[in-house]
């Protein structure tokens, strides 16, 4: 039996408010508005030119997947960083994204493989130049694709729903932090390491240098933060990384 391939629905037409929380999502993951920034709905409905009903629709979702947040008296804000976010965000993936590729590489078939070792050769074709606003952006796109095939054959439906939601927080915390970083590390090997461990079936080998690999980018991006934020958590963590991992 031919094994299902997976591939994404067209999405149709937005509608408003799909449009404004597309926009509102974009500008919030890659720092444009920025963390803990006050959004004034009025100004807002007028600099889009739209209704309220649709931008408060709009807020509400954005709201659900943690980017915004909301207080009585207060209305709408831009979700702060904090290293203790990033902690946990890290830490949730360690446990998901290791039990989804598990589940991947018992599940998946040949159109799989060829899926995963795709993505692979997509990403390590494409540049990752600091500074470069068009480069980062191609890559991070390219890295996004690249994980997620891994485990889209875990075939749960709900998993993958909390796995974006995680990945997109993590990802803003890149899109933020990495315009100023200068040195970014070679995850060349890493992710091929993963991907042959993946394919070749070695289920335990793929889900541990997974579960490396996230841990190692968080802990970086963590050194980032701490930087930046030193009076929010020292950081305390003991194990040693490479310096320049991002």
């Amino acid at each position: 039996m031919a094994e299902p391939h997976e591939t994404p629905k067209p999405e149709g037409k937005r509608t408003i408010a799909g449009q404004i929380e597309a926009k509102l999502r974009h500008d919030i993951l890659h720092g444009t508005l920025a963390p803990s920034t006050k959004l004034n709905l009025d100004q807002l409905r007028e600099t889009m030119g739209v209704g309220l009903s649709p931008l408060r629709e709009a807020v509400t979702r954005l709201v659900s997947d943690g980017l915004l947040e909301v207080a009585a008296q207060r209305g709408y804000s831009v979700t702060p960083v904090s290293v203790a976010n990033l902690d946990e965000v890290g830490a949730l993936r360690i446990e998901l994204e290791p039990y989804a590729l598990r589940k991947a590489i018992a599940n998946g078939g040949l159109e799989w493989e060829t899926a995963v070792m795709g993505a692979l050769y997509r990403l390590n074709k494409t540049d990752r130049i600091a500074g470069n606003s068009d480069s980062l952006a191609q890559w991070e796109a390219a890295n996004e694709a690249f994980h997620y095939t891994l485990i889209a054959r875990c075939d749960m439906p709900l998993l993958l729903k909390m796995y974006r939601s995680l990945v997109s927080l993590s990802g803003r915390y890149r899109h933020i932090y990495l315009k100023t970083a200068t040195i970014q590390r070679d995850v060349v090997a890493e992710h091929t390491a993963i991907a042959e461990a993946a394919v070749e079936r070695r289920a335990d080998e793929a889900a541990a240098l997974l579960s490396q690999h996230i841990r190692n980018s968080t802990r970086n991006l963590r050194r980032l933060i701490v930087a930046d934020l030193p009076a929010q958590a020292p950081d305390t963590t003991s194990e040693t990384a490479p310096q320049d991992d991002i």
